[in-house]
This record gives C-alpha cells, structure tokens and sequence, in this order.
C-alpha cells in the first residue's frame, strides 16, 4: 500500500505545549519522542504526558509515533507498557542493531496488544551505528510490522568517530546502503534529519540528494521544514491512486455509519481520511 512518508517531525515528549500544537501540524508522521530530546529524570513524565495526548489522536492530522527509548537503554518495556494503546499507530525505536533486538521488542508488543484488544503496531527501524548498517536487510526483514528504516547519521558518524559536517564523506556508504536494503525487504527508508533550521537551502539540496538515493521522505526536527521536504517528496502516481482509494472507501464507510474500514487489506480511519485529502490538494 502506498503511504505518505514525507516527513517524520519528532516533538519532544516532554514538552506539553509542543504536544499540543503538534494537533496542527501538517507532518506525514508525528513522532512523540521518549528518547534523546527527554532528559532520564524526565522520562516517566513524559510517558504520561504522551499518553493523555495519544487519547486525543483523533484531534491530530497526521499519523502518530512514539519514539521508544534504545534497545541498549533497558528501559523500552517501561515505554511500551505506557504507549501500546489506542491511538498509537507505530512506534520508532532508535539505534537498532540487530534484528533480534527487534523480535525481543515484537514480544512484547504482541503480550500487550492482545491484553488490550489492540491491533498490531508498526515499527520504524532507526539505524545508527556500524552493525547497523551491516544488519540493515535482516532488521527490515525480520518482521511484517516493520514497516520502514530511519537513517540516523549522528550516531553514526560518532560511532565512526567522524566530525558532522553538512556533507559528511563518512556517511555516504551507509546512506546509500540503507535505502537499498529497506527496498529489497519490501519496506520503505526515511533519510536522517538536517540540522541547520536556518539552511534552508541546504535542506532542500539534502532532501533531494536523499530522494535521488531511494528514500520516500526525511525526518525533521522543526514544522517549518515540513513545507520544503513536501515539496521534494512530491506525491508519486501509487501514492495519489491510494489516496483516492482512501477517499472512496472512507465515503462509503461514512455513509454506514461506521469510522473505519480497510483499503488493500489495511485499516483506515479519519486521520489517513485526511491525509488523503491533503495529499490530493497537494497535486492541484
């Protein structure tokens, strides 16, 4: 199924104001973030912050994440025990290096979904370190609910011990790799995120670069990057075909009454609803 995945804002998670004007926000994807924005003594405030806010999801336009702490940090169980819930529609777990680390999670996730009547939660990969890069296919491939990889390139050039620069030689392999991997699993690949909020120039020349490697879209850490990476990630033919489908089968499903139903085999709501209408309004 075609999907918008343009653009993966984080929101810190901490951060109550910015949870609340994420409800605006024109994103692909908001990515409540429990990870590197959320100081360790913050982080089960956060979790309840982000819990009350994902009990309104209703209220978002886009689709909404989580960003779990790292496999290493020993305390994603604390994560997922808050967030699998209604509401969620996937969660991103940052530095990934093995697909086992992602099966170990998958267990989890499964116990709480079925103790809470819910439907399986995709995953977002983030790939940040050297074993990551080298395990990129099997992370991708280890699971249906797998549904993209997330190039991460500051963890990565720190696991290289390389200086960040705004063309950094020492990500180049690892940025051409995972795109390559993500598609050959069937999935997508998000590209990592430009630092600079001011380049904005410098962000529109990265986005493309990215695009011209394979990925669908960009992570960004400020809404107004979100009008510039858009319009690089230009909709593709797939992607408009799936939006009117989604309009088509969310019209009828109004008419019955009913606030769901499924296009190629996948549940839709009012959020994909209106992702579709933007999506559409995007090519007039």
């Amino acid at each position: 199924m075609a999907r918008l995945l343009r653009s993966l804002l984080f929101v810190p998670g901490n951060n109550s104001r910015f949870l609340e004007k994420a409800k605006s926000l024109q994103a692909d994807i908001v990515c409540f973030d429990l990870e590197d924005s959320v100081p360790l003594g913050e982080k089960k405030s956060a979790r309840n912050l982000i819990k009350n806010a994902l009990k309104n999801r209703s209220k978002y336009n886009s689709e909404i994440y989580v960003r779990t702490n790292s496999p290493v940090s020993g305390i994603i169980p604390d994560d997922l025990f808050e967030i699998i819930q209604k509401g969620v529609d996937g969660i991103v777990i940052p530095k990934v290096s093995t697909a086992n680390e992602i099966k170990k999670i998958e267990k989890t996730m499964v116990g709480l979904e079925k103790k809470r009547k819910l439907k399986p939660i995709e995953i977002i990969a983030s790939i940040e370190s050297a074993q990551g890069v080298v395990n990129a296919y099997s992370i991708a491939s280890c699971s249906k609910r797998v549904s993209a990889l997330v190039f991460g390139v500051f963890d990565l050039l720190n696991d290289l011990g390389v200086e960040y620069t705004k063309k950094p030689e020492g990500s180049t392999y690892s940025r051409a790799k995972i795109p390559v991997d993500a598609r050959a699993a069937g999935k997508y690949a998000i590209d990592a995120i430009w630092q600079d909020l001011d380049d904005i120039h410098g962000l529109k020349q990265d986005s493309l670069t990215a695009k011209n490697l394979g990925y669908v879209g960009k992570s960004i850490i400020h809404p107004n990057q979100v009008d510039v990476v858009h319009s690089v990630f230009y909709p593709t033919p797939v992607e408009i075909e799936w939006a009117k489908k989604v309009m088509n089968a969310y019209d009828v499903a109004k008419k019955n009454k009913k606030g769901a139903t499924t296009v190629d085999g996948k549940m839709i709501d009012e959020v994909h609803y209106k992702r579709a209408i933007d999506l559409l309004n995007s090519i007039k």
